[in-house]
């Protein structure tokens, strides 16, 4: 029989299955022979196959280097469920004790165990290297083989010494061959790979990373993330969907959130104990929740091929884990949609973690971060974008599956912008990044590009700083249009590729989408508005009217009444109760009730008037705990405990509890914070900045630091804001 149909047979008899999927059988024919094998393939293509079977097959036991407990358990389970005897996979982790490590061992002397999974950190033990050596092995399989590289999206420096080891378990003379395996993986890291597992001759399997059934779409994370959030869950009712969010605090926040409003969510994170994590990763299996809430260490090596949905609630820290993480979406080939909430502020919190790492470390997860921010930022099709990033050629400008492709935005040449950047580049000797070229072109007059003499380049602004964002998308465009390069060992340095060169010697066109504008300050407590946030901008201007008139009757400015914002979505939502204007965003209880009634006649007059349907908009309830932070807050001020201790204790950044009071305050809550500021700030330059307030037609911190000749800090200036509104507004 033909090696083909004896592979084929195998197949068949193991798993049920008539045929292979994608690359299989030849990865599976390239390991049965002994070599070294390399497969990058993507979520859902089969990965496991790969070496399940072979293990079958060949004389010995496979040992397979995996990094989650929790994937180990499943992919045993599966195998167990393919054979009749439950000696056929066992692992090898922290999580047994020494009984079920014995009867572990017991099976694999015996030789009846096939596949032996094996955490990094156990393959290290001493222990365990004496024992391998007594066994039998057919070849090694290190699955999520991107861990090996600190340019992959989590790296483990256990995962360094995976060949050191592998050379002492093997006798001599006997090389056992080695697969490694990952679904996400750039050249840098692909290279790393082979390289760390001395591999660089194996065979490379690499399939297509597009995955056609997948929908991209970025949204701004606004104030009102929530609410979208738990409108798209209730339109996608009864769909499986995975929400992942960085921290563990958010996760809880979240599952609570969307329970108390009917979704059937549980949380996933690894601070929880293994049993509950273990129960709530069953139930989403068995589908007694639709929707977990967790953060990435949920998902690798879960085979439920009908995720609906993945949601990114904050923006990961690289595009590697991000594909990986929307790739658990339309397994079967079904319908999978990946929205992503992307905020500038969450790539700036995300770099402030990085401080207090190595200088290297910091470099490459900034680099990592800027590819994810130019994704989100970016409007060229998501789908290309993805495939350059992992060094694939996606040809159609349009995928027809993307917000980008579906809503296309106006293309503009940028012929001249291009030719500027490539000369530039080669002035600068290609020893720099994106930032600095576009710092350069607009003339940013800074000591670094002074130190460098690059003030005096023929380059040098060249463009105004108007044209900053049109810039950094002409690099980005140029880039996965192949007339630059970025050196990504070289933490991104450009380089000017032959493509490039020849354009520069003759022009032609070169379209460009200009990137979409996710403004900063969307989603601060303290929020900027106008009437284009409203949707009837006559009712707001009739708002705008009445809050005059009650400010000037008060004495005070009209921001402290209501802010923009608030009267924007009183023009959008048309409360007509004291019970509804609560719900509008800056308004609490206390401002209902002092300033409320006026307002809320106006609208029910203006709504009858014009015979206005009022929309029936989702109002998302909150869970009581974030009322119990408030009140924690206001409590713990109460009791004058020190505001930088009390951002401590809440685990809050103090600009962070600075919000927290400052969305306590703007909707009605009188608190004293004078305890605080009498330390921090002498009577006399608060007395300042209490009467710029006072005579300000705004309250825009920016505003005040320039009127005030920056003598201020911003947190001084916005602690007596807090002051003032608490004493005139409350």
């Amino acid at each position: 029989m033909a090696k083909n149909d004896i592979i084929t047979s195998a197949l068949k008899q193991h798993f049920g299955f008539d045929t292979f999927k994608g690359q299989q059988r030849a990865i599976i024919e390239s390991l049965v022979s002994g070599h070294d094998t390399f497969v990058l393939m993507p979520t859902g293509g089969g990965k496991s196959l790969c070496y399940q079977l072979p293990s079958l097959m060949m004389e010995g036991t496979a040992i397979v280097i995996s990094p989650l407990i929790a994937l180990m358990k499943n992919q045993v389970d599966a195998m167990r469920n393919f054979s009749d005897t439950d000696h056929v996979a066992h692992f090898l982790n922290s999580s047994l004790s020494r009984a079920d490590i014995e009867a572990v061992k017991s099976d694999v002397e015996k030789g009846i165990t096939k596949l032996l999974y094996v955490a990094p950190e156990s393959l290290t033990k001493e222990e365990n290297i004496e024992f391998l050596r007594k066994v039998k092995i057919s070849f090694y399989a290190i699955d999520e083989a991107h861990c090996i590289s600190e340019w992959g999206h989590d790296f483990r420096p256990e995962y360094r010494n995976i060949r050191p080891i592998i050379n002492q378990i093997d006798k001599p003379g006997d090389r056992r061959p080695v697969i490694a395996l990952t679904a996400t993986a750039t050249p840098k890291v692909q290279h790393d790979i082979q390289k760390n597992l001395a591999m660089t001759e194996a065979n490379v399997f690499k399939s297509s990373f597009n995955r056609p059934n997948l929908y991209y779409e970025v949204r701004p994370k606004t104030k009102d993330v929530d609410k979208e959030l738990v409108r798209f869950i209730k339109q996608n009712e009864g769909k499986s969907g995975i929400v992942y969010c960085l921290s563990r605090k958010k996760v809880e926040e979240l599952a609570e959130m969307l329970v108390v409003n009917d979704i059937k969510a549980l949380p996933y994170h690894a601070g929880m104990d293994a049993a509950t994590r273990s129960a709530n990763q069953d139930a989403f299996i068995l589908e007694n929740v639709d929707v977990i809430v967790a953060t990435i260490a949920f998902g690798m090596g879960i085979d439920k091929p009908d995720v609906r949905f993945v949601i990114h609630y904050d923006i990961p820290k690289s595009l590697d884990g991000y594909y990986q993480e929307t790739g658990r979406a339309g397994r079967d080939g079904g319908e999978g949609q990946c929205i992503t909430f992307y905020s500038y502020k969450d790539i700036q919190k995300l770099e402030k973690f990085m401080q207090g790492r190595p200088i290297a470390e910091q470099e490459i997860g900034r680099q990592l971060l800027l590819e994810t921010s130019a994704y989100a930022e970016s409007s060229v099709c998501r789908r290309k974008t993805l495939m350059h990033y992992f060094g694939e050629d996606y040809e159609p400008d349009n995928c027809g599956n993307c917000d980008n492709c579906l809503n296309p935005k106006k293309q503009v040449d940028a012929k001249d912008e291009l030719c500027a950047v490539i000369e530039t580049i080669t002035a600068l000797k290609e020893k720099f990044k994106a930032e600095y070229i576009v710092k350069v072109l607009i003339g940013k007059d800074n000591n670094e590009i002074k130190s460098y003499g690059h003030d005096a380049l023929e380059q040098f602004g060249a463009y105004d700083p108007a044209d900053e964002r049109r810039l950094v998308a002409v690099i980005r465009q140029a880039v996965i249009a192949g007339y630059l390069d970025k050196d990504i060992e070289n933490y991104g340095l450009l380089k000017v590729t032959k493509k490039g060169a020849d354009f520069l010697k003759k022009p032609t066109t070169f379209k460009i989408v200009e990137d979409a504008d996710f403004d900063e300050d969307e989603d601060v407590a303290v929020m900027k508005g106008g009437a284009s946030g409203a949707v009837d901008p006559e009712l707001y201007s009739i708002l705008k009217d009445l809050r005059k008139k009650i400010a000037k009757l008060h004495e005070l400015p009209p921001y402290v009444i209501f802010q923009d914002p608030s009267l924007e979505a009183m023009a959008t939502t048309y409360p007509i109760s004291l019970e509804e204007l609560q719900n509008i965003p800056g308004v609490g209880s206390g401002k209902a009730k002092r300033y409320g009634e006026e307002f809320v006649k106006v609208i029910k007059r203006h709504v009858e008037e014009n015979e206005i349907e009022r929309p029936e908009d989702i109002r998302v309830r909150s869970v009581a705990n974030k009322s119990k932070v408030k009140i924690a807050i206001i409590q713990a001020i109460d009791r004058k405990v020190p505001l930088d201790e009390l951002a401590e204790s809440k685990g809050l950044e103090f600009d962070e509890l600075l919000d927290e009071i400052e969305a306590i305050v703007y909707s009605g809550t009188k608190i004293n914070i004078n305890y605080f500021l009498d330390e921090v700030l002498d009577e006399e330059r608060q007395e300042e900045i209490f009467d710029y307030f006072k005579e300000s037609e705004s309250d825009d911190i920016e505003k005040a630091i320039e009127a005030l000749d920056n003598e201020y800090s911003e947190e001084e200036i916005r602690l007596v804001r807090i002051r003032f509104l608490s004493e005139m507004a409350n």
